[in-house]
Formats: C-alpha cells, structure tokens, sequence
C-alpha cells in the first residue's frame, strides 16, 4: 500500500529527478508529481510524492524541514482533497 506525501515551500527551480533523490534514500519512490500552473505551466511549489505507507512515514519524519535551494521544506502525510462548489 502506497502514500501520499505532500511537499511543499519547494524552490520554483526544483525537479522530479531532485525530488525523488531526496526522498529515496528513505526508501522505493512510487512517483513524484510537482504541480503547475495550468495557464501559464510554471511550478506551484507544491508537489506530491507517493511511497510505500513503511517508508513514507520515515521519510517524512526526517525530511520534515530539510533545506532545498535555500529553503525549508514542509512535508507531511497527503490529505483527500476536500470537496468543492461548481463554478457556475
């Protein structure tokens, strides 16, 4: 079983290929997924990281303020995207 790993403050600049170096020596990275802008495809600086539920909660628990590009990460366990009002 997989989880979800939010990953956020992550410098513009930041990679997949960075990302999951970062996080594999915790452990197998299932996949990375950083967020863009949909109009303009330019990094949110937010991602998602999905590993086994063992690993994840390691990696977590030592990552959780670590420092890429010059800031300081905030890592913590994937929550459901919460439901929203239609646009109209």
């Amino acid at each position: 079983m997989t989880k979800s790993i939010y990953v956020g403050n992550l410098p513009w600049s930041a990679t997949e290929d960075e990302i999951r170096s970062l996080f594999s020596p915790y452990g197998s990275v299932t996949s990375v997924n950083l967020i863009t802008d949909r109009e303009t495809g330019r990094a949110r600086g937010f991602g998602f990281v999905e590993m086994p539920a063992e690993d994840a909660a390691a990696a977590i628990q030592a990552l959780e303020g670590a420092s890429l590009g010059g800031r300081s990460l905030r890592i913590n366990e994937a929550q459901p995207r919460a439901p929203r009002q239609p646009r109209y």
